[in-house]
């Protein structure tokens, strides 16, 4: 089983987020960069999965050279090898635009399974995977907590809402996205660590993969989100102020 996990490199989760003097992307000159959570879950979907029926794990990741990082921990923790789409605009495309370059790498591969993960930690937009299913023209499933290979295929378990789950049986080739939480992270070994700077990693150039005619969406600015205070005075009786409180509680702030 071929299985290649398309992984994001992100900025870290506490990273202090600065915008860019052109106001069209953050200040990315100090910032620490790590992998995208949701990925990590995916590739540690692809590790199990090779573990127990064997096979081969490929990671492919879009960015410019300091992604490089990012790919050998990948390769420490058991993928096999790797594929850079080198890209110094990443940030400049849309979530179309980042699938187009990662089904033209991963098209001539002829993978059995392709995961990603459910959204990425920086953007957020949760689309890359099911556009990509659609540009590689092949059957996806979302929120995938578990995969189990199956004799005509694969069997998933997905999340729904309020704490219900779905399996459905789908054929391969196929694309999921992976829900974070499923497994347990691994940690990268000093053996693996070792293994990963002998392992194969073929950088693309995204100007040779890009496919002509394909929509161009200009980003125009970002702002981070204005903090605001409100308040609100609820009239009537004591007991009738408390009933409206409930109310907004339940239907508008959803915490109860």
């Amino acid at each position: 089983m071929k299985i290649i996990v398309a992984i994001k490199q992100v900025p870290e989760r506490d990273a202090p987020i600065r915008i860019a003097a052109s106001g069209k992307w953050i200040e990315e000159a100090d910032l620490q960069f790590a992998m995208n959570e949701p990925d990590a879950y995916a590739l540690e979907e692809a590790l199990q999965l090779k573990e127990k029926h064997g096979g081969e794990v490929v990671v492919v990741s879009a960015g410019p050279e300091r992604v490089a990082t990012t790919i050998r921990e990948a390769l420490a923790k058991g993928a096999d090898r790797a594929l850079h789409v080198v890209c110094d605009n990443l940030a400049d495309r849309d979530a179309l635009g980042v699938a187009n370059l990662l089904a033209a790498a991963i098209r001539p591969e002829s993978p059995d399974l392709v995961l990603t993960g459910l959204q990425s930690e920086d953007v957020g937009l949760g689309q890359t995977g099911v556009i990509l299913a659609e540009l590689l023209g092949l059957p996806h499933s979302t929120l995938i907590l578990q995969v189990e290979k199956t004799d005509g295929g694969i069997k998933v378990k997905r999340e729904l809402e309020a704490g219900w789950f779905q399996t459905i049986e789908m054929p391969t080739p196929a694309v999921l996205t992976i829900q974070s939480g499923g497994n347990k992270l691994r940690y990268a070994t000093l053996m693996g660590i070792k293994k990963a700077r002998s392992k194969e990693l073929r950088a693309l150039n995204a100007a040779d993969l890009a496919a002509s005619g394909m929509p161009v969406v200009t980003l125009e600015q970002i702002s981070l989100p204005k903090k605001q205070k409100s308040t609100q005075i609820l009239p009537g009786t004591g007991k009738e102020a408390a009933a409206a409180l409930v109310e907004k509680l339940k239907f508008e702030v959803r915490v109860l």
